[in-house]
């Protein structure tokens, strides 16, 4: 994983083993070596329940970031095509891949007809430079004038490496799935299951068990209130895995202008190459926030191999689910 510069933390064999202690699941990771040099891990997992015939296998499962190659040489097309014949060999009813959003051409050439490859978006920020060039040059002046504004108000800022703040970090979560719900027109208590569902409270005690040092836990508090966090990890490149905020807490303080700042100018100062803010999918605003900090967007794909055209019928109950809610994404 330290021969690519691409790497990220979701692929890291922390990530797999945070993932994996949880019970779920287990390792079904592939590696593939080719001509001139060329080594390929594809950090995998399959439900250890079922058997394979009966069972997927995803890079990554929904919720747990980003999957696909890590390789010791630049991806070639050729070998992304390799590996989706191997994939297709597998016994499994359904294998997922999602592919770094950077190497998102390589893959879109190299899919098979086949393949079910589903749109999204992601926003990436390039740390090239370091964080006085990111500052100066990608930072929108409005976030820079908050960010000032937040450090001569007395905000107090803790930064946790040893999972301690996961509790607080969670209540802040658990208060942004309101907010959630509020602005997506989707009932709280249908939020609120999603949210524990997706997002378990085991699941980041595990994560900051796993990452030791490479978890950061970033929380803003405002008048003795935590206003604002964010769970980033740190492992050659950066995942801002999740963010959360109470919003009366928060108020305009600017406490999440903050903190985002100072897990910026920290990967800078680590030389870590880029920042991945994450998924934005088809969100406005969430997009509007990342790209005051200077994240650009990336269009890529997830890429699904099925037995049974899963993904389309999970799709269309999705779609009538939300239409019957009258959820909007914003």
């Amino acid at each position: 994983m330290l021969a690519d510069p691409e790497a990220l933390p979701y692929q890291s064999p922390a990530w797999l083993d945070s993932l994996c202690a949880l019970g779920k699941y287990q390792d079904a990771s592939r590696a593939y070596r080719f001509p001139g040099g060329h080594h390929y891990v594809l950090p995998m997992v399959r439900n250890r329940r079922l058997p394979a015939r009966l069972s997927v296998a995803e890079s990554m499962p929904y919720a747990w970031g980003r999957g696909g190659v890590i390789s010791s040489l630049a991806p070639k097309v050729e070998h992304l095509r390799a590996i989706f014949d191997d994939l297709a060999g597998l016994p499994f009813l359904r294998i997922s891949v999602r592919p770094n959003p950077r190497h998102a051409h390589l893959w879109a050439a190299a899919a098979p007809a086949h393949v079910t490859a589903v749109p999204g978006l992601a926003h990436i920020l390039d740390l090239d430079g370091g964080f006085d060039a990111v500052w100066s040059t990608r930072f929108k002046k409005t976030t820079r004038t908050r960010v000032r504004k937040a450090e001569r108000s007395g905000i107090v800022v803790e930064r946790d490496t040893t999972g301690k703040l996961v509790p607080v970090f969670y209540q802040l979560l658990r208060t942004s799935f309101d907010r959630w719900a509020d602005k997506q027109h989707e009932p709280r208590l249908l939020a609120h299951l999603r949210g524990r569902r997706r997002d378990p409270m085991a699941k980041f005690s595990s994560i900051a068990s796993h990452f030791g040092d490479a978890c950061r836990i970033w929380v803003a508090w405002v008048d003795g209130k935590p206003a604002a966090a964010a769970f980033v990890l740190q492992y050659g490149n950066v995942n801002d895995a999740r963010g959360a905020i109470d919003r009366h807490a928060l108020g305009s303080s600017g406490a999440n202008d903050l903190i985002q700042k100072l897990a910026i100018e920290e990967a800078c100062h680590s030389g870590c190459r880029y920042y991945h803010f994450g998924e934005t999918g088809a969100s406005a605003s969430l997009a509007h926030y990342k790209q005051r900090f200077g994240a650009t967007p990336h269009a890529h794909a997830e890429y699904f191999l099925e037995k049974l055209p899963i993904t389309a019928v999970d799709a269309r109950v999705r779609h009538a689910a939300k239409w019957t809610i009258g959820f909007k994404d914003t």
